[in-house]
């Protein structure tokens, strides 16, 4: 027979549970600011989301580090689609929290305003990898695919189903499986 707990083990318990509360909600709050910063052309604010030495991989383009980021943000293509209008949408993602790295599998959109009607302009699989540091919660590396019915966007959103409490590889870097 064993022992009931003690409170002491109790609060133990609490308080784990409520740091991994908090960090979900940290990652969930960091990843729906992308959208509106995104769309407010608020470049610094954007590229401080990833690590000085992040990466923001969505199909023709890969970033590295906060300067590239922001300059996407402050480039021609992206000043036109938010000069028409725009909402990036990104919907709730399943994160898995394991210490000080994290994984989110999720989607987004990007709304387009075309002749006074908003139109859906690119539906996305998002693969997010973060990592805690002194500055917070920030991004390692953000994958994006058009959910245009290949297998690499399907293979991103199937990641959510393999989260059973351990971090899934990255999709991005061989053998990187935790």
């Amino acid at each position: 027979m064993t022992d009931p707990p003690t409170d002491g083990d109790r609060l133990a318990r609490l308080e784990q549970r409520l740091a991994a509360l908090e960090d979900e909600q940290a990652i969930a709050r960091l990843i729906a600011s992308y959208g509106p910063l995104v769309d407010s052309g608020s470049a610094s604010e954007v590229a401080a989301l990833w690590e000085p030495h992040g990466e923001y991989d969505v199909e023709g383009l890969r970033m590295t580090a906060d300067a590239a980021i922001g300059a996407m943000v402050r480039g021609d293509h992206h000043q036109a689609i938010i000069a028409d209008g725009s909402a990036h949408f990104l919907g709730p993602h399943q994160i898995t929290v394991d210490g000080d790295t994290a994984v989110a599998v999720g989607h987004s959109l990007l709304v387009r305003c075309k002749d006074a009607r908003f139109v859906i302009a690119r539906a996305s699989a998002n693969h997010w990898r973060l990592r805690r540091g002194a500055q917070g919660w920030r991004v390692v590396r953000r994958t994006a695919r058009v959910l245009d019915g290949g297998d690499e966007p399907r293979a991103l959103l199937a990641l959510a189903a393999a989260a059973s409490g351990t971090i899934p590889a990255d999709p991005g870097k061989e053998g990187d499986a935790r």
